[in-house]
C-alpha cells in the first residue's frame, strides 16, 4: 500500500490482524517525488540568473531526471550527462531514486535489500537536503512494512500504472456526455479487448 499514514491507520482499525506491506513502488515513488521537488528549487534559483536558459535547462531535465535510464532518448541521456558534470543536490538526489530502484530490482533477498535501504537512507539523511532527510525519514518509520512487502513479493507497481493510464484516459473524456461513455473509453484503452475494424476482416 501507499507510506501514507491514513492507509495503514484504516487497516488497522478495520483488519487487525492483517499484515501492513509498503510495496517497493511507493518507496521508489517517494525519492522521485524529493528529486522532483529539488529539481523545481534548483529551478527556482536559477531564474533569477541573467543568463534565462540556466533556468531553462533545469526546467526542461525533468523527464531525464524522472524516466528510467533505459527509456531515455538521446537528448534526454545529454541532459543527463550535463546534470552529472555539474554534480550538487540534484545530481544526490537523482542517485538515490536509481539506488533505490536497482535495490528494489528483484535479484537479491530481503535482508540484502534491507540492509541496501538502511544504507540509503543513512547517506539520504546525512545529506542535508531537506528533500532527502524527510524521504529517508519516512522510509525508516516504515521499514517494517517495507520488509513484509519484500518477503511476499508484492508490488503496487501494475495497478498504479493502469490508475495512471485510466486517469489519462478520463482526462481525454473530459467532454464526454456521460460517465458511461468515459467507462467505456476507458474499458477499450485498459482491457484486454481487441476490436478489429470492419475493412479489416
Amino acid at each position: 500500500m501507499d507510506l501514507g499514514p491514513a492507509y495503514a491507520k484504516a487497516v488497522r482499525e478495520h483488519a487487525p490482524q492483517a499484515v501492513i506491506c509498503f510495496d517497493p513502488f511507493h518507496v521508489v515513488k517517494l525519492a522521485t517525488d524529493a528529486l522532483d521537488s529539488v529539481r523545481r528549487q534548483v529551478w527556482q534559483s536559477a531564474r533569477r540568473y541573467p543568463d534565462k536558459n540556466i533556468a531553462k535547462k533545469y526546467k526542461d531535465a525533468r523527464w531525464a531526471l524522472l524516466k528510467n535510464p533505459d527509456d531515455l532518448s538521446d537528448t534526454q541521456t545529454e541532459t543527463l550527462k550535463a546534470l552529472r558534470r555539474n554534480g550538487g543536490a540534484l545530481w544526490r538526489a537523482y542517485q538515490l531514486k536509481e539506488t533505490l530502484r536497482a535495490v528494489f530490482a528483484g535479484d537479491l533477498n530481503p535482508d540484502n535489500v534491507m540492509d541496501l535501504l538502511r544504507r540509503c537512507c543513512s547517506r539520504a539523511q546525512h545529506s542535508r537536503i531537506p528533500d532527502l532527510v524527510k524521504a529517508a525519514a519516512t522510509i525508516r518509520k516504515n521499514k517494517h512494512g517495507i520488509a513484509a512487502a519484500i518477503k511476499h513479493g508484492l508490488s503496487n507497481g501494475r495497478h498504479e500504472r493502469l490508475n495512471n493510464k485510466i486517469r489519462t484516459t478520463t482526462r481525454r473524456a473530459y467532454r464526454f456526455h456521460s460517465p458511461e461513455a468515459a467507462l467505456t473509453l476507458n474499458m477499450l484503452t485498459s482491457s484486454p479487448t481487441t476490436l478489429t475494424p470492419p475493412h479489416h476482416t
